[in-house]
């Protein structure tokens, strides 16, 4: 896990199928994530050290958490199969009991993946044929028998998705706009956001690579401050009084000189935003020139 947290810029980037080779334990390579299946569980240890999520296109139109996470606000895994016996099972019930950390890949493109960790399996559910996985927080706070009251599920609900949905969320925006701001083309990563076109706290917020876009930080607060539309067309304009001011290169070059222009970087079109959510907050910039 501090390999991964190196080598995937504290958590920010998603990392490949092919870059996950590189590992190696005590000289000798080491896979960290089965290629074929969903559960990793090395040779040399009892215990399953990742899971896997594949990825889908079904996740850039459609909220694409559901099949993961419970009404309790809890993420699930499924097992392998439905033999709670195979080997792979058996190795998530013995991570489970041993309270084992583990990786989830999460997959946000073809071959890559954003790493979630440290997640714990908390409970199975025989019926469901899955397990309960808890971030390390949550984790703690059920272990500690703390009574899980409305509100408390409502916090367990919102730290699951903030550790889960953002992750992923950055990632996948990320790879659809070539890791570049969508309005100037900065491709410099530790300065990018994923903006939601529509907020997160919104009904209509979904996580997802269609209600977002890859934006400089200083084009993400212009944003969601509305100094900065983008109309459904895909267009860039800046609020009118902004295209009065006088106040040096930054505003010049980086705001003004970008008013009627169309954005720089788009994804292919199955993940490029959705001009529905664009004209709501286009709407919302325009009522508030």
């Amino acid at each position: 896990m501090s390999w991964l947290t190196i080598r995937t810029n504290d958590g920010l980037d998603a990392i490949s199928s092919t870059d996950l080779k590189d590992f190696t334990f005590d000289g000798q390579p080491l896979r960290l994530m089965d290629p074929q299946r969903g559960i990793r569980k090395p040779r040399q240890i009892d215990a399953a050290l990742s899971i896997r999520t594949v990825f889908s296109r079904r996740r850039t139109t459609t909220r694409p958490y559901e099949d993961e996470m419970g009404d309790d606000g809890l993420l699930r895994y499924k097992w392998r199969g439905e033999d709670p016996d195979i080997p792979d099972n058996r190795a998530l019930r013995e991570a489970m009991n041993r309270q084992l950390p583990l990786i989830w890949f999460f997959g946000v493109e073809v071959a890559m993946y954003q790493p979630l960790f440290p997640v714990y399996l908390i409970a199975e559910e025989p019926q469901l044929h899955q397990f309960t996985v808890a971030t390390s927080d949550v984790a703690e706070l059920i272990g500690s028998g703390t009574n899980i009251n409305e509100q408390m599920k409502r916090y367990i609900q919102v730290q699951s998705k903030r550790r889960l949905h953002q992750p992923v969320f950055r990632a996948s925006v990320m790879q659809a706009y070539g890791t570049r701001c969508t309005v100037c083309a900065l491709g410099l990563g530790q300065l990018l956001d994923a903006a939601h076109i529509i907020p997160d706290h919104d009904e209509a917020g979904i996580p997802s690579v269609r209600n977002g876009l890859s934006l400089c930080k200083i084009h993400h607060a212009a944003f969601d401050t509305q100094i900065l539309g983008v109309r459904p067309d895909f267009f860039v304009e800046i609020r009118t009084d902004l295209l009065l001011e006088h106040d040096g290169p930054m505003l010049q070059y980086g705001l003004q000189e970008r008013h009627g222009k169309e954005l720089m970087v788009l994804p292919k079109s199955a993940s490029r935003p959705d001009p529905t959510l664009l004209d709501v907050a286009y709407q919302k910039f325009r009522n508030s020139a």
